[in-house]
């Protein structure tokens, strides 16, 4: 795959002259001008911040302050959501569902001192509305809840999914089901609903390599775009019917553009973006600039057009699969060894620009994935200009891994 624009090799090598490998950073030029694209592809909707694509507090509320348009966060664990509460985040969503009964009770407690400011905790089923009413006391205020709605595509009579596999909440039916269980409770209050989109939003469709599948990906995602319109439509339509929804949240970095135009869908949420990791390359409809990157030392030669750096096993989660491995980014012409890929300690690199390397000179790779990057790394060196501006801890160097 041919490597997008950004920057040069002897751009990062001055750069980073004085800073001892291997290291993580963040280009502060490429990551602005991504928001700012996400920004007009979202037309005029607020994106919420997607945390595990960051997992650094200080970018995140850097992000936050860009923009009033990049509005509230969409958190990945209830641990992580609280301790983001705790020090002044605001209007967070946890996108995903808990089973975290500590961290449950715990959210109770700050239910009753702010009952209309705690975090939307995100359910798709009966149990998971008893679990939460199983550490309420009795003092308690309700709990904000936000139902996930599945937003795959079946094909082929239903013999066929598109689409992460998330709620079972499918159908109008369904979801009204479910709203109406929420209803009954005294402890819960609906206030919200998500519909993600994984198989549009984090999907590329240019498939290096693979023109008929990368048309068959086109034609999946034109095919879904047109169901979940439909039926995120009238799955809204009647929820409000019984019950007064705060906000309906869809999308992803991959699918801006389509999701912002439902009428339906009042706000967006983006993560990725900011970072331009290595699996948004694909994409036909849109290009982001690398943002962020990570360097290791050449630390072995081991015979011509080889050389091994330290370390670089920093795989993405997903499949287990050649597109889940780090992109062997600056000096251009590198690649892994078929029989090595990335190793836990030592990657091996062949290509035309290994014979140009000696032993300490940086290469620089990018993840497959944005946040994961940052659970190798306790602090990210920001970039702007020609210079270094700041370093900043990621989670794990504030002494949190919530997942």
């Amino acid at each position: 795959m041919d490597q997008p624009a950004g920057r040069s090799y002897e751009e990062l090598e001055e750069i980073f002259a004085e800073i001892e490998t291997p290291f993580a950073f963040v280009d502060l030029d490429a990551m602005w001008a991504n928001a700012e694209s996400m920004l007009e592809r979202a037309g005029d909707k607020p994106i919420r911040l997607a945390t595990k694509s960051i997992r650094s507090r200080p970018l995140i509320e850097s992000i936050l302050e860009r923009n009033d348009r990049f509005s509230g966060l969409m958190t990945f664990t209830l641990p992580e959501t609280l301790w983001l509460a705790d020090r002044g985040m605001e209007n967070l969503l946890l996108a995903y569902p808990t089973a975290n009964t500590e961290a449950l009770a715990e959210l109770a407690l700050r239910s009753v001192a702010s009952p209309g400011a705690a975090p939307i905790v995100m359910v798709d089923c009966v149990e998971h509305l008893d679990l939460i009413e199983s550490v309420l006391g009795s003092q308690a205020s309700p709990v904000r809840l936000c139902l996930d709605l599945d937003a795959g595509w079946w094909a082929f009579g239903g013999r066929l999914k598109a689409g992460p596999r998330r709620s079972p909440v499918r159908t109008p039916d369904q979801a009204v089901e479910m709203a109406e269980e929420i209803g009954r409770r005294e402890k819960l209050e609906l206030v919200a609903l998500m519909a993600y989109e994984g198989q549009i939003a984090g999907v590329g469709d240019e498939v290096p390599g693979r023109p008929f599948r990368s048309r068959s990906i086109r034609w999946m995602q034109r095919k879904s775009r047109e169901e979940i319109a439909e039926r995120r439509a009238e799955v809204v339509s009647r929820i409000r019917e019984v019950a007064p929804l705060e906000f309906v949240n869809g999308g992803g970095t991959g699918s801006l553009d389509s999701t912002s135009a439902e009428e339906a869908v009042t706000e967006l949420a983006a993560g990725s973006g900011f970072f331009a990791p290595g699996l948004f390359d694909g994409y036909s409809t849109f290009s982001l600039r690398p943002a962020a990157g990570f360097a290791l030392p050449v630390v072995r030669r081991p015979g011509p057009g080889v050389v091994t750096a330290l370390g670089g096993g920093y795989l993405a989660s997903g499949p287990a699969d050649g597109s889940r491995l780090p992109t062997p980014w600056l000096p251009a012409g590198l690649g892994f060894l078929k029989e090595e890929g990335a190793g836990e300690v030592q990657t091996p690199l062949e290509g035309d620009a290994a014979d140009q390397l000696s032993i300490g000179d940086s290469i620089y790779l990018r993840h497959a994935k944005a946040g994961e990057l940052c659970e190798r790394f306790e602090s990210l060196i920001l970039i702007e200009g020609s210079e270094i501006v700041d370093e900043i801890p990621t989670y794990r160097g504030e002494g949190e891994t919530f997942l």
